[in-house]
């Protein structure tokens, strides 16, 4: 039967949702009569409302973890750049809309070839593996073209592998991934696509953990949390394996599956070393300038963008395995030693950041251009601060302005931050979702 919000509704504005419908929808579980849409207008914003759960569901990690290995899941500091690559992917989306969807719809207003009924269950499945077979073909090319992997890096540089590092997302992939969902432009509806194009993004959450085992049958249909830790390991087994994002029949019908066999270890095969959420993003777009410059001959120029990342003149195209750094079991993380004070000023700071993110989303239509600006610059400076801080590096040959070292202009930065945030606070640029906490902040900063 019809369903208010779903299948029979009249256009209007995005639909609510119940708690259980987004729970089930984290899992890709929520049938095609609660999620088929008229318009794209009524699709909710599954990804927005999923924010509760993905708190609880990291908290239910931490216990899981605690009770069977008697230890946490992840770093503080890691988990906080996770968390700061999170909000940065999604600030683009605040002031302009999801370039999937604007691409997708110039398509289907102006060249698609015939219409699919939207309130169709056919229509739907087809979706369903329409936009996960999409999503493999963009992974897999995102791994194998050095300037998509420039972008793609930033979700696996992470050398813990948490629910934190699900959120770690890079603001430029979306820039590139939208060209694979054309094709189905030309006759499935925006909305049945708006749908499956956050339900396949939110089911790859719950499979970044490691509380979670084996699956059973599951595993030769599903992509599971023990298919995707190989795809996130940088042992030599795991490299460029297991694409898929809700399905993992794809790499097995195209030949990039492989098993969980030894014990994964996380990250780039060249780690970068850092929690800046600004450099991660953009240094490995530096690295690809360099190298092409360096690089001789215009074909051999073409080849460091489009080719993979371990190509060089005279090798293959996804370079030689055999150079792809031995895994020993003796890798130790980055993770720089921190004050205790130093962790809890970072994970209270950041809390205000996320309760500021927060009240941004839930107030962006009511607000000015430019005190979206405002916030946008001052959550991307407060990120930015937190990462330099959590690396606290001392570097004493470092010597610029008047000989202070590296780790003092970073608490100058910090000093910096603070005072803005007081000054446009005061100013009412700046909200809490939580009017109690207003002059808590104040006196906090």
């Amino acid at each position: 039967q019809p369903r208010s919000g779903a299948m029979g509704s009249e256009a209007g504005g995005p639909r609510a949702t119940t708690p259980g419908q987004q729970l089930r929808a984290l899992f890709y579980v929520l049938p095609p009569a609660e999620s088929s849409f008229r318009t794209v207008e009524e699709v909710p914003d599954y990804v927005e409302k999923s924010i509760p759960f993905f708190i609880a569901f990291i908290g239910l990690e931490f216990a899981v973890s605690w009770v069977q290995k008697s230890k946490l899941p992840g770093r503080i500091n890691d988990g906080i750049s996770s968390l700061s690559l999170g909000i940065l992917s999604r600030l683009p989306d605040v002031l302009f809309r999801s370039v999937d969807l604007i691409s997708y719809i110039y398509v289907w207003n102006n060249y698609r070839l015939f219409e699919l009924p939207w309130d169709s269950p056919w229509t739907w499945y087809l979706t369903l593996l329409g936009v996960d077979f999409a999503y493999y073909w963009f992974h897999r090319i995102s791994h194998e073209v050095n300037l998509l992997w420039a972008a793609h890096q930033v979700h696996h540089s992470s050398e813990d592998y948490n629910l934190f590092t699900a959120l770690r997302q890079s603001v430029l992939q979306k820039y590139t991934s939208w060209i694979f969902n054309l094709p189905m432009a030309l006759f499935i509806p925006p909305s049945v696509f708006a749908v499956h194009l956050q339900f396949n993004l939110l089911y790859q959450f719950w499979i970044h953990t490691e509380v979670v085992t084996k699956l059973g049958p599951l595993e030769w249909i599903l992509n599971t949390p023990s298919h995707h830790r190989v795809h996130h390991g940088r042992n030599p087994y795991c490299i460029d394996k297991n694409y898929g994002g809700t399905l993992i029949i794809w790499d097995r019908i195209f030949g990039t599956f492989e098993a969980e066999d030894a014990k994964v270890v996380y990250g780039l095969t060249h780690p970068v070393n850092s929690f800046d959420p600004i450099m991660l993003q953009l240094r490995p777009l530096v690295h690809i300038w360099n190298t092409f410059l360096a690089t001789p001959g215009f074909c051999n120029k073409l080849s460091v963008i489009f080719k993979g990342p371990g190509w060089g003149p005279g090798k293959p195209r996804l370079g030689l395995p055999e150079e792809i750094p031995v895994i020993t079991g003796k890798e130790v993380p980055f993770n720089p030693s921190v004050p205790a004070y130093l962790n809890c000023y970072a994970v209270v700071h950041f809390t205000v950041i996320m309760d500021l993110y927060t009240e941004l989303l839930a107030t962006v239509t009511m607000l000015s251009q430019g005190t979206i600006l405002l916030r946008i610059g001052f959550i991307i400076l407060s990120l930015t601060s937190f990462g330099l801080l959590m690396e606290n590096r001392q570097d004493k040959n470092h010597i610029i302005f008047f000989l202070l070292s590296l780790h003092v202009i970073y608490q100058i930065l910090e000093i910096i931050r603070c005072l803005v945030f007081v000054g446009v606070y005061k100013l009412g640029h700046l909200r809490s979702q939580f009017s109690s906490l207003c002059y808590a902040y104040e006196v906090r900063y």
